[in-house]
């Protein structure tokens, strides 16, 4: 079936926004499936309406309206997605530690082309598990006013609402956000020549299982989680403990760098195969970086749906 050329300058004009709209969903939604399902809905609830758009509206508000309108029917009722460390301690680096979570509980990486470029230091994985904290209409305030930049007025009028109420839920939100002491203008780390040159070490280090190695790249009071599983340890031994224990079977492991997630530098990590031959999924590892140390290593384990989204293969073969 034939569009008319209206029909064709207007998907076009939809099409513009997809990127930010995409982010923006993603820190309502903190999935990027999901995401990418409310920015479809968006598109097909404003094709819908089009009729009733008036002019005087920008586009680009009047879609993020529907957008944002979208996210909160989507979240209506729905627990808080999370990180294994909003859940409780860290544990022991032992296997009795592991228990096994739905996906539904899980703040979820994006690949960074999947987003307007100036948007990746508002989607670390930390600070979009922060905003999940935030009830779902203080969450779409928060993220309108303090990184959208929109007045309060312009966001009373997309939530129907007034700019008392406004002020109101941003003052809270924004206490909330302080308690987790994330600041939502921490600025994206590119990886600069000294990090890249970290990330080829720690690759060589990783793919060798050379724990000397690594002892230089990994700060001591790291951090290390492998959603689905709700255990995390903290510090540079429990780590290596785990590695050397139950996590035994990634030595031997192949890396392949990806596209960033969240900002962060990724890696496709595929084990050894138990049939002999090649290499299987096995992790998308999302590393984070200061002052010339990793200092978060975060294993997420769903590689049947995550490995296609960041553009890996299947599988390696020898």
């Amino acid at each position: 079936m034939q569009t008319s050329p209206a029909a064709q300058e207007l998907e076009a004009q939809f099409e513009q926004y997809r990127g930010e709209l995409t982010a923006h969903c993603y820190r309502m939604l903190a999935s990027p499936f999901e995401a990418e399902d409310a920015v479809q809905e968006t598109f097909i609830r404003a094709w819908r309406a089009i009729d009733r758009f008036e002019g005087r509206a920008q586009l680009r508000s009047w879609l993020y309206k529907i957008a944002t309108n979208v996210c909160l029917d989507m979240l209506s009722g729905r627990e808080r997605r999370a990180r294994p460390m909003d859940l409780g301690p860290s544990r022991e680096p032992v296997e009795e530690s592991l228990n096994s979570l739905p996906e539904a509980t899980w703040v979820q990486p994006i690949p960074d082309p999947a987003v307007v470029a100036e948007s990746n230091e508002t989607i670390r994985l930390a600070l979009v598990a922060a905003l999940q904290h935030l009830p779902p209409r203080q969450r779409a305030v928060l993220i309108l006013c303090e990184v959208l930049r929109w007045k309060a007025g312009e966001v009373a009028e997309l939530l129907d609402t007034s700019v008392a109420s406004v002020n109101s839920a941003l003052q809270r939100a924004r206490a909330t956000l302080e308690e987790s002491k994330l600041d939502l203008a921490d600025a994206s780390r590119s990886v600069d020549k000294a990090d890249a040159e970290l990330l080829a070490r720690y690759v060589e280090a990783f793919e060798q299982y050379d724990m000397d190695a690594l002892v230089a790249l990994i700060q001591e009071d790291a951090t290390q989680s492998m959603p689905p599983f709700d255990m995390w340890l903290r510090g540079r031994d429990d780590i290596f403990a785990w590695w050397y224990g139950p996590g035994i079977g990634c030595k031997g492991s192949k890396m392949i760098p990806t596209v960033s997630a969240n900002g962060a530098p990724a890696f496709g990590q595929y084990k050894p195969s138990e049939t002999g031959s090649g290499y299987d999924p096995w992790a998308l590892q999302v590393l984070e970086i200061e002052d010339g140390k990793i200092v978060e290593l975060t294993f997420f384990l769903e590689t049947e749906t995550l490995f296609p989204l960041f553009g890996l293969p299947a599988r390696i073969d020898s």
